[in-house]
């Protein structure tokens, strides 16, 4: 196991283990999967650990077979801000993964709530396990690990099958019912009333219609309206006021005014002036390279200098020209004939 703040973290919303699952990646992209999938909330995720336990691959392999899992939609590495000894802040490293492929909206969207419900709660101190370098995992013994691949593997060359792109496999039915997902139970509506005055902006305006889902996304944000002082009507007031004639996308427009209109937090009178708390930052991190940025900035969980490295990119800068292929291998066999024996 990774030390505390460190390793594996299950996204919720997932759908249940089947066998079909993976099904659409290449072998050695499934198989890392498969493997990463049967472990538990806090294991070691890093590159190192995962080649000790995995030896068919390298650390070369499993890195780029990681990278590939991002693009597909499964993971996103994060880095999240912790208190330490005084004024300092240190980082612990987490790996949030989904069985069920994610776009990059839905993985946006989720770090964003996973940012608010940080800055919600209080902020824990850092202790020297926390700060500590992970330590590799060892799989238990009732832990099942997926079929190794058929035929001789090369740990370095790249498989010919395209990776999808961010979108749920298509899954075969199953012979058997799959359980529920323990995750999915409904939310509990009424308990809060940040809650249910974002369930209500609806039906003041149509334009702002929330879906349950996207109620308790926001939940937390609107929660810390309410907590500096402000009142329901006044929350929305400010989310209703000057809409524009149509609005493509309430979860976002909404999200965004909670964030950029957030009121003042009034002191109370006679109270001492407290020190405001550090931030609780979360930011997520490059799967390739490890280049911190916000999630908007990092699409498929890549930097822009590693998405226009990565073979098919659609940025088409570093892609070369048909022509000057054919003049490479023009040249190439011009150098093969010169060193033809005479």
């Amino acid at each position: 196991m990774a030390k505390p703040g460190y390793g594996k973290r299950s996204a919720p919303d997932q759908q249940a283990r089947t066998r079909h699952d993976f099904a659409l990646l290449p072998t050695r992209e499934r198989y890392v999967a498969g493997f990463v999938d049967h472990l538990p909330d806090g294991a070691a995720m890093s590159v190192k650990a995962l080649a000790k336990q995995l030896p068919l691959y390298g650390q070369q392999a499993i890195s780029t077979a990681l990278t590939a899992l991002s693009v597909a939609g499964h993971l996103r590495r994060v880095r999240s801000a912790v208190v330490g000894a005084g004024d300092e802040t240190r980082w612990v490293f987490r790996t949030f993964w989904s069985r069920t492929a994610r776009d990059n909206e839905w993985w946006n969207a989720y770090l964003a709530t996973e940012q608010a419900a940080q800055a919600a709660a209080p902020a824990p101190e850092a202790s020297d396990l926390d700060t500590a370098p992970p330590s590799p995992w060892a799989p238990a013994e009732e832990t099942p690990l997926p079929p190794a691949p058929e035929g001789p593997d090369t740990e370095q060359a790249p498989e010919p099958t395209a990776v999808p792109q961010q979108r749920t496999p298509a899954r075969a039915p199953d012979t058997e019912p799959a359980p529920p997902a323990p995750d999915a139970a409904p939310h509990s509506a009424g308990t809060s009333p940040a809650y249910l005055a974002l369930a209500r902006l609806g039906r003041d305006d149509h334009r702002l219609a929330l879906s349950a889902d996207d109620c308790a996304a926001l939940e937390a944000q609107a929660a810390r309206w309410l907590a500096r002082g402000v009142s329901v009507d006044y929350l929305t007031s400010a989310l209703t006021a000057g809409l524009p004639a149509q609005v493509d996308s309430p979860l976002g427009f909404v999200r965004r005014r909670l964030t950029d209109k957030m009121p003042p937090r009034i002191p109370v009178e006679g109270a001492p002036a407290a020190s405001p708390a550090p931030a609780r930052r979360l930011l997520m991190e490059c799967t390739d390279c490890g280049r911190p940025g916000l999630p908007e900035a990092l699409p498929d969980g890549l930097c822009r200098p590693c998405r226009a490295t990565r073979p098919g990119s659609m940025d088409g800068e570093n892609s070369p020209h048909p022509a000057d292929i054919a003049d490479v291998k023009a040249h190439m066999n011009n150098l093969r004939d010169l060193l033809k024996p005479v």
